[in-house]
């Protein structure tokens, strides 16, 4: 964990990668994607905690259709600024079953991930799948997974904010930034 002083000296020297207002236009337009997809399929919703709580809960209320909400756990990364292997730390406890299925998170990455819970939640009977990522990494190859829905392009650099953390500080920044690269 970071004292205070170490994670206000990691944003002063961070770079800002998208502003809070190209941030809250991106939320209202991927909203609106969603909106026209998904109206008349009465989803159920999963976000995977904790990066897209920030996404979740800014993204939910702009979601003019009925939906279920329950939220998911999976990690590979931790405190980690790489991936690791897939830890399920809480698995959907709502049936899947025959459900239209909507999985939010903050961002892909290498899409290892969104993968994972993709081959989970269809192998347990969902008859749809759909991710919307508020930020999808370009990291230059191609992934296991392309989401439905994206906010925004990230360069292929470690950020933060947004609901993105640096070594646990800083999901409760508006804006996206990422590391100084030395």
């Amino acid at each position: 964990m970071l004292s205070p002083k170490e994670a206000l000296e990691i944003l002063d020297r961070a770079e800002l990668v998208h502003s809070e207002e190209t941030v809250e236009g991106a939320l209202k337009r991927i909203a609106g994607e969603i909106n026209a997809k998904l109206r008349d399929a009465h989803p159920l919703v999963l976000s995977v905690m904790g990066g897209a709580v920030v996404f979740t809960g800014k993204l939910l209320p702009l979601l003019d259709f009925p939906l279920d909400f329950d939220y998911i756990h999976v990690s590979r990364y931790g405190h980690r600024t790489s991936g690791g292997k897939i830890d399920w730390k809480v698995v959907p406890r709502e049936n899947v079953r025959g459900r239209v299925i909507l999985v939010l998170d903050d961002i892909l990455d290498e899409g290892e991930t969104m993968a994972a819970i993709q081959q989970r939640i269809m192998n347990e009977g969902a008859a749809a799948f759909y991710s919307a990522v508020f930020c999808d990494k370009a990291i230059g190859r191609k992934k296991p997974i392309e989401p439905d829905f994206v906010g925004l392009t990230l360069p292929d650099r470690y950020v933060f904010g947004f609901g993105m953390d640096v070594h646990g500080a800083w999901r409760n920044l508006p804006a996206i930034y990422a590391l100084k690269e030395e």
